[in-house]
């Protein structure tokens, strides 16, 4: 495998492993206000607390990875992506900063201010959304080069059916992916009241899911049609990706094995994510840089590797301890330790 290709391979496993921790962040978020506003506060948001609790401040592990990596990786997509970013990422990094003050506020303030949590269940669903349009600027048409300026087309980029159809993935998948995970952690505590309303959460989040990633493919084929007919290639980890998610739902539905119902939407989502980012190959960015011209020197991304992939072997077992010594502590999450 060539440099640029594991390279891109491993921040690619980066920015999974962030798809789905922060999902899972940003649903409960969201789930908490929705509990609060909704009369079901009691029922859920003891679930709720003790998952946020001890994860809410790692999440961002894994994007810094990925932004630190795809610049040292491959050095041109600071020139272009720095520029077009500047005001969706300047966005990003306001309500993630907005969001880390309000949960502290909500949680370990004097006052349990519903308007914190609002700000906190709100900025949830809006960064993803604002995250979202890194995928949709990399398939072309939002950009104009003049010279050495790069500059974003706002107006392209609203009035876009793909980008809208972009946000509405995000925003689904987050929910599902954050609901079938509380899912499963209700059925650890033994909650079942809570139990109940997250997987009322969870069946009802996968019908959204599924339509707006068809909404995807529909757009997508109309708005980058090369793209598309490259996804056809690969069209079996997307049939994998569907098989996976019917599984989970029956899991759901049966009431039965939430934990193995869990584990089929991380298969749903790697097949998918990593299909879409297969078919996206050899392009970075439609159509100005690729994969290979690109990418920094041989001897520069060789270092890179060793470093991203020791990080990697770093990272993922100080999550399974965090998991193990809090999330999967069985008197943790029936709120023994709490």
């Amino acid at each position: 495998m060539a440099i640029e290709q594991l390279g891109i391979a491993v921040l690619w496993s980066f920015l999974y492993g962030y798809l789905i921790v922060a999902s899972i962040d940003f649903g409960a978020g969201f789930y908490a206000y929705y509990g609060r506003i909704s009369g079901v506060e009691t029922v859920i948001a003891p679930v709720i607390s003790r998952y946020l609790s001890p994860v809410w401040e790692v999440t961002n592990v894994f994007l810094v990875f990925f932004f630190v990596g795809i610049v040292g990786f491959f050095p041109e997509t600071a020139h272009y992506y720095g520029t077009a970013l500047l005001i969706p990422g300047s966005i990003a990094l306001l309500l993630l900063a907005v969001r880390g003050s309000f949960y502290a506020f909500a949680n370990y303030g004097v006052n349990k201010n519903s308007f914190y949590l609002l700000a906190y269940g709100a900025t949830g669903l809006l960064i993803p959304a604002a995250l979202s349009t890194v995928f949709t600027i990399s398939e072309g048409g939002f950009l104009t080069v003049r010279g050495n300026d790069v500059f974003l087309l706002m107006e392209e980029l609203f009035y876009s059916t793909y980008s809208w159809a972009v946000v509405l993935l995000a925003l689904s998948s987050v929910l599902f992916i954050s609901s079938t995970f509380l899912t499963y952690y209700a059925a650890r505590a033994n909650d079942p009241k809570a139990l109940e309303q997250m997987r009322r959460f969870a069946l009802w989040g996968g019908v959204p899911t599924i339509i707006s990633s068809l909404f995807v493919f529909i757009a997508l084929r109309n708005h980058n049609l090369e793209h598309f007919q490259r996804t056809l290639d690969v069209w079996w980890l997307f049939g994998l990706s569907l098989v996976s998610f019917i599984i989970a739902i029956w899991f759901i539905w049966n009431r039965r094995s939430y934990g193995t119902a869990f584990v089929m939407v991380l298969l749903q989502f790697a097949f998918a994510f990593y299909g879409y980012g297969i078919s996206h190959m050899p392009y970075l960015l439609y159509p100005y840089l690729t994969l290979y011209g690109g990418v920094t020197n041989p001897v520069m991304g060789r270092a890179l590797v060793i470093a991203f992939v020791a990080g990697f072997a770093l990272l993922v077992p100080s999550l399974v301890l965090l998991l193990k010594m809090f999330l999967f502590n069985a008197r943790y999450v029936k709120g023994d330790l709490a």
